[in-house]
């Protein structure tokens, strides 16, 4: 135990200030905020009112950051153990009860949010939020860590395009594409840490492809969601389409050849073909319905 001015990590127990920076901190902001603006863009981009549109995004992003704080509560044991530095609840400046209580607030404010959408919907939404959170509590190390990413991902465009008046069922290549990009992000995601997750133990599906593994595959699902995005809507894909799947395939092999000797290429160009696709699913964003 520590004193009563430390936390049970042994640091000072940080002021008011200091903890709601960790909280911050603690829901992984970066994707919170790109996910959130990405579906926002897109319900923009698909025609949805002003309204539903904050309604959209303030479902998305309550769901984003009850995913991330959950993954940082639920691994505090874990990042405790290693000494992971950068981490709010090694760091002390917030309580791991703290950041279970924050998870939870932001997944019941996702819900009456996510159906206020409509209630098919908001059932999608939540699929993919119980999803994230699944992937949090048990599916990370196991063989199954993609599927959460698929499913999750593969909701978004689903979740926009049912929000429209009348509720249209999404378009195939939306969805598809979606959950492609989701395979990708987790391949990425894991990349630049899979060695250090490999000597902790963890054990889920890139891990046990290996780095090497890891790396050639990475760009192979966000080439075949650029080839959905460009070839998958009605009618002929355009010259700019085709010239951005171009573009996406040769920046992967690039990438997967520089990506031997510089790992960091390897993640870098994945970057570079999830942007072109983002762009894509954006343009195509009227046609998701």
């Amino acid at each position: 135990m520590g004193t009563p001015g430390q936390s049970r990590t042994g640091h000072p127990e940080a002021g008011w200030a200091g903890r709601t920076a960790g909280l911050i901190g603690s829901c992984h902001p970066g994707p919170v905020v790109a996910v959130t603006a990405l579906t926002t863009a897109l319900a923009v981009t698909a025609g949805q009112s002003a309204a539903r549109c904050v309604l959209t995004a303030l479902a998305v992003l309550t769901g984003q950051l009850s995913v991330g704080w959950c993954n940082d509560a639920f691994d505090a044991h874990r990042d405790l153990a290693a000494g992971r530095q950068g981490k709010p609840v090694v760091d002390g400046t917030v309580r791991v009860a703290e950041v279970w209580v924050a998870a939870y607030t932001a997944l019941a404010l996702c819900v009456p949010l996510s159906f206020a959408c409509g209630l098919l919907a908001g059932a999608v939404h939540l699929t993919g939020v119980a999803a994230a959170w699944a992937y949090d509590l048990r599916l990370k190390a196991t063989v199954w860590s993609w599927v959460p990413y698929a499913v999750g991902f593969a909701a978004l465009p689903a979740f926009v395009a049912l929000g429209l008046p009348g509720g249209p069922w999404p378009a195939w290549w939306a969805v598809t594409a979606g959950a492609l990009l989701g395979i990708g992000a987790h391949l990425g995601d894991v990349l630049p840490d899979i060695r250090g997750d490999l000597a902790i133990g963890v054990r889920g599906w890139p891990h046990r492809l290996g780095p090497d593994g890891a790396r050639l595959l990475l760009p192979v699902p966000l080439v075949a969601a650029s080839a959905t995005l460009v070839l998958g809507p009605a009618g002929p894909p355009g010259g700019r389409g085709i010239a951005a799947l171009a573009a996406a395939a040769l920046v992967a092999v690039a990438g997967t050849v520089l990506g031997r000797r510089r790992e960091r290429a390897a993640f870098a160009a994945a970057v570079a073909v999830a942007v072109v696709d983002v762009a894509l699913l954006l343009v195509r964003g009227t046609g998701i319905a």
